[in-house]
Formats: C-alpha cells, structure tokens, sequence
C-alpha cells in the first residue's frame, strides 16, 4: 500500500525494471575512486603541458563548501517535511559534488601533490583529517549514488535508511575538504 510520501511524490524515473540503473551505479560507485587512484598512481599519465590549473585548488573549496550548505539545507527541509525543497536541495549537492569531482580530477592530473609543512599538532591534526577525508570520501561516492538511485526510484524506505549513513558521512567529506584546503594552501607553489 502506498504511503502518503509516495503518492504525493511518485519516483522521478519511470516504473520498470530499474536493475541498468543498479549496474551503471554500482559500477560508478568502483570505477570513480578507482580513476581517482590511477591518477595519484601515475601522476604524468594525462598532463597536458602548459594547462593552467593553479586556480582549481580554490575553486574546490568553494564547491565543497557549497555542497556542505547544500546538504545541510537539504537536511532542514526534509526535517520540515518539505520533500520538494528537500530534493532541490539535494540535487544541488550532487550537482556541486560532480562539479567538484571533475574540478578535482583536473587539477589533480596536471599538477604534482603538495605537502604540507606544518610541524607539530598541526601536523598530526593535517594528516588526520586528510586520511578520513579520503577514506571517507571514497565511500561517499557509492553512498550518494545508491541514496539518489532509492530516491528517484521512489524506494523511500530504503533511501531513509542509507541516508542516515550518507549525510553524516558526506557533510564530514565536504567539510574535511575545505579544511584540508586551508590548512595546505600555504604550500602551494
């Protein structure tokens, strides 16, 4: 029997067999963080000489900031049961967090890691953060994908239950990011 959230708000994509859209995701959800390592694994595999990405380390802290604002108004609308704003709000993270991966991938292809010369706590505090960050972040990508797969399926149930996971874990990666960036931004070249 239909809740009152699934007639109000019927499942953005078609009724049918959605087991493609479980292939494409689950595959993305691998395939994604593993493109994300090749580039760390072979730094000079996609240079292009002279391209100019000096600017996108900034650009990223802008978008993960974004993101974290997004999720969290997201958050607020769903708490005031208002399913619309909620997916607006939503979509706009996933759409910040696409930005942010291509801009993240681009810069990281073209320009060699920095390190961070902090010493002390600071140091610890850096390399902490940054650990979780991208063992979070790896997470993070097949978590959104399979909550916004629920979503636009109309599987609420389902989508509830893996969002109380995404959230958190997504808000602590957007944030972490743009700390990360302020903290090593000094020793960018």
């Amino acid at each position: 029997m239909p809740t009152p959230t699934d007639q109000l708000h019927p499942p953005v994509l078609p009724t049918g067999d959605y087991a493609r859209y479980k292939i494409i995701l689950g595959t993305l959800g691998v395939v994604v963080p593993l493109l994300v390592a090749v580039l760390f694994s072979f730094p000079n595999l996609f240079r292009i000489p002279g391209a100019q990405v000096k600017f996108l380390p900034a650009v990223n802290a802008g978008l993960n900031s974004l993101t974290a604002v997004a999720l969290l108004t997201g958050f607020y609308f769903i708490k005031q049961k208002n399913v619309l704003a909620h997916r607006a709000a939503m979509g706009t993270a996933f759409g910040l967090g696409a930005l942010f991966l291509l801009s993240y991938v681009a810069y990281h292809s073209q320009v060699d890691s920095t390190k961070f010369g902090g010493v002390g706590a600071a140091r610890y505090v850096y390399f902490f953060l940054l650990l979780t960050h991208i063992s979070l972040a790896v997470v993070t990508v097949g978590l959104v994908l399979f909550t916004l797969y629920f979503a636009l399926t109309g599987q609420y149930t389902k989508h509830k239950a893996i969002a109380k996971w995404t959230f958190p874990v997504w808000l602590y990666v957007s944030v972490t990011g743009v700390v990360v960036y302020f903290m090593i931004s000094p020793y960018y070249t």
